[in-house]
C-alpha cells in the first residue's frame, strides 16, 4: 500500500534516497511517526539553501506527522566537515546561542505551531553533548564505529584525496550526528531522520548505531542537493546570500530573486517551494513563463513575508519596469547627508549600496551602461552625486542593470 506522504515527497522531487522506504512507507500508514532535520547554527539565519528542508519539515505536517527541529548549539561548536574544503570558523558560545534564537523564527514562520500533536519541537544538541563523559562515550558509543568506515565517508575522503586537513575534531562530527539521532529516538521516540544527499552517510550511521544500541529500527531519508539550471548553487547572487530573515533581506529583493528564476526551474521550484497543490500546477505547465515567475514569487514570498508583502514587492515591481518610478517597497540604504555634502563618487555610492562589490566592477558596469541614477543611464565613472540628486522627499534611486534597485534616503 502506497503511503500518502512518500508520494508527496517524491512528486515534489524532495526524494533521493531512503534505507528502506518500503518499511517506512508501511508504518507511516500504520501510525503518525516524529522526524527530525539537524540544522547548524553558522550564521545569524538561514537562507534559500535551507529551505527545501524547511518544506520537508512543513510537508510532514501536512500528513499529520510531527516535525523535530534540531538546532545544533553542539555540533555548531565543532563544524561538519561534508561538502567543506577547509575547517569551518569556530564561532564564540555567545554568537552561537543568538544565532539559535534568530533561527527559531524562521521555523516558527513556516510550521504550524497551534496543534499540540503537530507543533514542531526545537531541541539544542548541546544539551546531551554539552555534558557528555568523554571516556564513556567512547566505550559506550565509540566501540560501534570503526575507522574503516568512517574513512570511506565522501565528507571525509574527498578532503583527504585533495590533500587538505581535516581536525580530529571535525572527523569527530559524524559520530556526534549518529548520536543525536540516537538521543532523540530514546527521548522523543523519533523515527527518521531526514537530510540533504551529502548527509547520507552520517545519517545511516545514525541509523546503523540505533539498531546496533537498541535494536530498533529507524530510518534515513534524503534530498537532493540543489542547484541551478545555470549551474550556479541554490540561494547565492551577485549580492551574497538570499536570507530568510527581513532584516537582513528585504521581502521586495526576496521576490525579485524567486521572480529572476530560470525559466527551466520554475515548474520544478512551483513544486519544491509552494503550497500549490501538484494538479494545479500540472494545469499552470503551458502559461506564459513570466506569468510563472510571478505566481512562484508570490507564493514563496508570501509563505516567509505574508501575502501583503508580496503584493506589495508584485505592484513595485510593476512601477519600476512599467512606469519608471521609484517603487515604495524597494531596499532603503539611509545615507548622512554630511557624508554627501561636497558630493561622493558615483563609483563609491554603488559600491556603498551593495548593489556591486568592488569598484573595477561598478567602473565596468558603467562603461556598459549598466548603472542608472533616477532612471537616467550613468556615462561617467567621474560623476559626483549631490544633494541636488535627491527628490524633494530625499530619496534618490540607484539602479545596476534591470532588476537590482535601492533607494538611498538623506537623514
Amino acid at each position: 500500500m502506497e503511503n500518502s506522504f512518500l508520494n508527496e515527497f517524491k512528486e515534489r522531487e524532495y526524494f533521493n534516497q531512503c534505507t528502506n522506504s518500503e518499511e517506512l512507507g508501511q508504518l507511516m500508514n500504520k501510525k503518525k511517526i516524529k522526524a527530525y532535520i539537524g540544522f547548524d547554527c553558522t550564521a545569524p539565519s538561514l537562507h534559500v539553501g535551507s529551505l527545501l528542508q524547511i518544506m520537508c519539515l512543513r510537508l510532514l505536517q501536512k500528513h499529520g506527522h510531527q516535525p523535530i527541529v534540531l538546532l545544533g548549539g553542539g555540533t555548531t561548536r565543532i563544524g561538519d566537515p561534508s561538502g567543506k574544503e577547509e575547517t569551518r570558523k569556530i564561532l564564540s558560545e555567545k554568537q552561537i546561542e543568538k544565532n539559535i534564537k534568530n533561527i527559531e523564527k524562521v521555523f516558527k514562520i513556516y510550521l504550524k505551531t497551534a496543534n499540540s500533536k503537530l507543533k514542531p519541537i526545537f531541541v539544542n544538541n548541546y544539551k546531551w553533548l554539552g555534558k557528555l563523559n568523554y571516556i564513556k562515550f567512547l566505550r559506550e558509543i565509540g566501540k560501534h564505529f570503526t575507522i574503516n568506515k568512517m574513512l570511506s565517508f565522501d565528507s571525509v575522503k574527498l578532503r583527504l584525496e585533495r590533500e587538505q586537513s581535516l581536525s580530529y575534531m571535525e572527523f569527530n562530527y559524524m559520530i556526534l550526528q549518529a548520536y543525536d539521532f540516537l538521543e532523540l529516538n530514546k527521548n522523543k521516540n523519533c523515527l527518521m531522520q531526514i537530510g540533504g544527499s551529502d548527509q547520507w552517510g552520517n545519517i545511516v550511521n545514525g541509523v546503523d548505531l540505533i539498531k546496533r544500541y537498541s535494536s530498533k529500527q529507524v530510518f534515513g531519508l534524503t534530498t537532493p542537493l540543489i542547484t541551478l539550471a545555470s549551474g550556479a548553487k541554490m540561494g547565492k547572487t551577485e549580492k551574497g546570500a538570499v536570507w530568510l530573515d527581513s532584516k537582513l533581506l528585504s521581502s521586495y529583493d526576496y521576490w525579485q530573486f524567486w521572480r529572476n528564476t530560470d525559466d527551466r526551474d520554475v515548474i520544478k521550484f512551483l513544486k519544491m517551494f509552494t503550497d500549490l497543490e501538484l494538479n494545479k500546477i500540472e494545469k499552470l505547465k503551458n502559461e506564459n513563463i513570466n506569468k510563472l515567475k510571478i505566481i512562484l514569487a508570490n507564493e514563496t514570498t508570501s509563505l516567509l513575508h505574508g501575502k501583503t508583502a508580496a503584493a506589495k514587492a508584485e505592484k513595485t515591481a510593476k512601477n519600476i519596469f512599467e512606469k519608471g518610478s521609484i517603487g515604495d517597497d524597494l531596499p532603503v540604504i539611509n545615507i548622512n547627508s554630511n557624508d554627501i555634502s561636497n558630493g561622493l563618487n558615483i563609483v563609491d555610492l554603488v559600491v556603498t549600496a551593495n548593489l556591486l562589490s568592488s569598484k573595477s566592477e561598478v567602473r565596468r558596469t558603467i562603461k556598459n551602461k549598466g548603472i542608472k541614477l533616477n532612471n537616467i543611464t550613468v556615462e561617467d565613472d567621474k560623476l559626483n552625486v549631490s544633494i541636488d540628486n535627491f527628490d524633494s522627499k530625499k530619496m534618490l534611486k540607484l539602479s545596476h542593470g534591470k532588476k537590482n534597485h535601492v533607494i538611498l534616503k538623506l537623514t
